[in-house]
Parts: C-alpha cells; structure tokens; sequence
C-alpha cells in the first residue's frame, strides 16, 4: 500500500540495447554483384567440366589443356570481379584492411605446411567474412590465396582454382544469416559453417588436379572416353583415397581455432570495422 501524503515514485524504464548495425567493408552495387554472379557461374563450369563434357566433344579431346585454358580464364575473371568491387566503393581504408589480413592469412599457411590439413588460414578467412561482408571476402579469399601461392612457391594452373575456391569459401561466410546473432550462437555457426566448406573447398580444389592424372591410376582417374556417371564414381574414390584425411584435418583445425579464437578475433575484427568507418564519407574542412 502507498502511504498517505506520498507521491509515488515514476517507473524507471530501462532502455534495451539496440544490436550494432552490421557494417560492411564494401557495398556491392548491381554491376559488381553481376560481375560476381557471372563469375560464379563460369568458375562453377570450369571446375565440374569434365562431368559436363560429352565424351564425343573437343574439350574432352583436350583434357590435358583444358584445366590450363579454365585456369587462364580464372585468372582474368578474378581479376574482372575485383576491379568491378573496387569501383563499387572499396575506398583506402578498405584496402589497408584487406591488405593486413591477406598478409595475416598468408603468413598463417605455412604453419604446419598443410600436415594432416593444418591450415590456420582457414579460420580466418571465416571470420573475416562473417564481419566485413560477402563482396570483401571474395575479394579477401582470393587475394590471400594468391599472396600465399607466391609465399610458398605453390604457383601453378592449381592456384587460380584455389583462388576462386578460396573466394567462395570466405564469401559464403559473409552470407551466412543470423545478421545480430552474437556470442555463443555465433561462434557455433562460424565453427559448422568452417567444417562444411573445409571439406567443399578440398573437393572442388581437387577438380582441378584430377584431370592431371591420365593414366597414372586408372581406377581412379580421369578418363574422357567414360560417361558422366562413371567419371562421378571415379572422382568420389579419388576424394577418399587421396584427400579425406586432409580435408578433416583442415575442418577440425577450422574448428576448433574458431572455439578458441573465434570470440576475441570477432570482437577486434568489429572493433577495427567501427573505427575504421567504412560507410563514412571523408570529408575536408577549410581552415
């Protein structure tokens, strides 16, 4: 009960924090989200291409040259997509970023050498795609791939392969949903999203040496007289005989760097991006 001759006292109301907007490193336009589609579509042919050719056709004929033609046309399209990025507004503060975490990720995959799929990278590329976006992690993907090629002396008609794979890897974690989910759920989804494209990664990067092969295993090679479903069986005993074991390797390193770094990274990767405040313009005061 209110005593009397009181004045009862106003409900205090506690605001409720509002969830940082999601701020992205590049806004994609119509013509570099195009661009992008375009890309994809072709990076798709170029790596499924020997299920897609008829054993009659002249690629099939050329199986030998093929994966060097798709990796020169590779090459040019990475190229096309990032300059379409770039002119969508990828300002100077954008490529400091960029240029600092491609050299993080490149200096982070030589560790371990690719053992039993120890690739720190990996995990990286995760998280920046999931705080700067789709467009800067395509761009960030295939550029650290690139930067690291040249690191190692992995340079080959493999890298542009792996530079489009690469892409798509820390692309896809910028689309992944949950745009205000933070925490615990988040770091949760990172890992999965981690271990799932681990193993998409080293299969499509596996379509690009397959066809290498000849006849130096012909269960398990690529034979350009075969059917589309016979190719298909012998790709699939290739995977398990020559990569799975990297591949787990590569998702359980994902995964459990993502555990034990993913919230600390996250939060100085958000920390950087509002400081650095991409969507802000610069402007230039007279004195």
């Amino acid at each position: 009960m209110t005593p009397p001759n009181s004045t009862p006292r106003p409900r205090t109301r506690i605001p409720q924090a509002r969830p940082h907007p999601r701020t992205r490193a590049v806004r994609l336009g119509p013509r570099s989200v195009t661009a992008l589609a375009l890309v994809s579509v072709t990076g798709v042919v170029a790596f499924t291409w020997p299920f897609l050719a008829p054993p009659t056709s002249q690629t099939a004929a050329h199986s030998k040259d093929a994966p060097w033609l798709f990796a020169a046309l590779l090459v040019l399209l990475v190229a096309v997509v990032a300059a379409a990025i770039a002119e969508s507004g990828m300002d100077s503060k954008a490529v400091a970023m960029m240029g600092v975490l491609a050299a993080t990720g490149a200096a982070l995959r030589p560790i371990g050498a690719g053992t039993a799929g120890i690739e720190p990278m990996f995990f990286l590329m995760v998280l920046s795609g999931r705080v700067l976006g789709p467009g800067f992690g395509f761009a960030l993907g295939s550029t650290t791939m690139f930067a690291s090629a040249l690191l190692t002396g992995g340079v080959g008609p493999w890298m542009p392969f792996q530079m489009m794979a690469m892409g798509w890897f820390t692309m896809g974690a910028g689309l992944l949903p949950g745009r205000n989910l933070r925490g615990r759920a988040e770091v949760r989804l990172l890992a999965l999203y981690g271990f799932l494209a681990a193993f998409a990664y080293g299969t499509a990067t596996n379509l690009a040496g397959w066809p290498f092969m000849g006849a130096l295993a012909s269960n398990i090679a690529f034979d350009p007289a075969a059917p589309a479903p016979e190719n298909l069986a012998r790709f699939v005993a290739y995977c398990l005989a020559t990569s799975l074991g990297w591949d787990l390797g590569r998702a359980l390193c994902t995964v459990v760097l993502t555990f034990l770094l993913g919230p600390a990274v996250l939060r100085g990767l958000r920390r950087a991006t509002r400081r650095a405040a991409f969507e802000t313009a610069v402007t230039f005061e007279a004195r």
